[in-house]
Formats: C-alpha cells, structure tokens, sequence
C-alpha cells in the first residue's frame, strides 16, 4: 500500500515556496504522490454548516501541480478532486496535458461531480447537470488527449475539425479517478475510469466500500483499457497507528492519502497547519511505508 499526502494547495502550502518545501520533503521520503483539492470559491459568510472559512486561501489547483511537477523528479501529482463539471473540458484538457507534459508523465486526475450550490452558482453552472457534465467532459478530454483528429459530439460540449498539442506525455493520457462517496460514484470509476477515491473512510467505512465495491466489480462491465483498478482512500485520521495500516492493507486499498498537520484537531484541517507540522506528517508517513 502506498501513501499520500493531501492539501499541497491550501491553507500552509497556498504560499508557493511552502509548497515548494512540502513537495520536495515528501518526493525525499519516498512518498508515492501528493493531492491538491480544489474550491474555485467559497460561500461567504461561511454558513454554520460548511466546515471551510472562505479566508482560507487555495491555489487553484492545476497551477499548483504544475508548480509541484516542475519542482521535483519522481513523485506523483494528484488532484483529489476537481469539481468537473466547473470547468471548460477543452480547456482543461490543455491544463492537464501540460502539467503531464511538466511532470514527465507523473499526473492523476481525480475528478468529482461537486456540491457546493453557491460555487455551481457563482460559475452559471446547473447544479442538476453534474452528473451528465462530469461524464460528457471525461470522454472529451479523453478524446483530445487520444484521437488522432479529435471530435466529440455532447449535450454540453461540442467539437471537431480541432487539435491540441502537445498531448500528455501518459498514452491515453492521465489516469483518471472518480472521487466521491456515493454508490453512483464508484460505479462511473468502475465502468469510465481508473480508479476511486473516497473520502473521510476509516475502516468501519472502507470494509462496507470494500464489500460494495467487490459486488460491483462482479456485476459491471469494466473496459479492458482502464486497467487494474485503483482503490485509494482519504483517511479521516492523520496520526495512523499501525493497526490501521494494516487494516486497510488487508481490504485491498491500494493508496492511503493523509491530511497534513500531525496533532492538528480534525475539526482544524481546513485551516492553516503550521509547517513543521506537515513535515512531520511526511515523516510520520515514510516510517510506515517502510514497514
């Protein structure tokens, strides 16, 4: 099982040289990859119910994992997730070929639907055409990255007669995975793409996904192009104990990412943890990736 650390764009890390230093503490201790979450913007005043203060601060996402690609060799730059359907496909196929192109063919896509209705508003986008964006806009970047005359013909996007260069340095380009804790969720990451990323799991909740994700790996048509499937989970818990480890270990997660901030109050991860915090996260990490 390989790990991962998550928020490399917000909050501490949306300083750019903090990023910087995070990344390459992370790529040094042998971490398998690093997340950038995505808000565009957030609903201020901050209702009572919504855990994130629109004060935090978040670098847009692609940019930060360009930022993060150019800065190191070997590690994997990950979203988890971009709200799909807030983001032109055609354009966003060109951000993503080029941020693959920065880090050497080192990219994974997370995509979600969204769910935030102020943020849908703020964009003009309809909060009841996530799903069919999320999946129209999938198969168009797809067919940027792939066709050798590029066209796709949707309800929402709509081309041909185009090209974009240069294309991913992945064949086929990224890897996508579907984030989100929904059955309709893993179903789309089972039958159109990588892998899934559900989030805030602890075990109680991975082995009823595992259980889920089993029958639906038995009963969907999964295209031989996807390949092996990726099951990575966002834990809800950054201090992990050995137990834990080996708890989702034994279910079959084959990436665990974590929040930063070691001693950090769970109701304070969206906040700004001090760095040396992180650092130690990281630290904390490398020691049970090497047992």
């Amino acid at each position: 099982m390989k790990f991962g650390l998550y928020a490399i764009n917000y909050g501490t890390c949306a300083d750019p040289d903090s990023l910087v230093r995070v990344a390459q503490h992370a790529e040094a201790s042998g971490l398998d990859s690093l997340w950038a979450g995505e808000h565009i913007v957030l609903p201020s005043p901050q209702p009572s119910t919504y855990p994130i203060a629109p004060e935090i601060p978040f670098l847009d996402a692609v940019v930060a994992l360009g930022l993060a690609g150019a800065n190191t060799t070997s590690i994997t730059v990950a979203s988890g997730i971009l709200e799909l359907p807030l983001h032109q496909p055609v354009l966003l196929a060109k951000q993503l070929a080029s941020v693959d192109q920065i880090a050497g063919g080192r990219l994974v896509v997370g995509v979600g639907v969204g769910y935030l209705a102020a943020e849908f508003g703020a964009l003009g986008v309809p909060l009841d055409e996530r799903a069919t964006r999320t999946d129209e806009y999938i198969d168009a970047m797809r067919a940027l990255w792939t066709m050798e005359a590029p066209e796709f013909h949707g309800q929402h996007v709509d081309f041909a007669g185009v090209d974009a260069n240069p294309r991913p340095v992945q064949p086929g380009g990224p890897p996508i995975m579907i984030g989100g804790n929904s059955p309709m969720a893993r179903r789309r990451a089972i039958t159109n793409a990588r892998g899934w990323i559900p989030a805030d799991f602890d075990l109680d909740a991975t082995r009823e996904a595992r259980r889920a994700l089993d029958r639906d790996l038995d009963e969907l048509e999964r295209p031989a192009a996807l390949g092996k499937f990726d099951f990575t989970v966002i834990s809800p818990t950054n201090r992990l104990d050995h137990e834990q480890v080996d708890g989702y270990r034994m279910l079959g997660v084959d990436r665990l990412v974590v929040l930063p901030g070691l001693d950090v109050a769970p109701e304070r991860r969206y906040h700004a943890v001090p760095i040396d915090a992180i650092l130690r996260t990281i630290d904390h990490l490398a020691e049970l990736a090497q047992e």
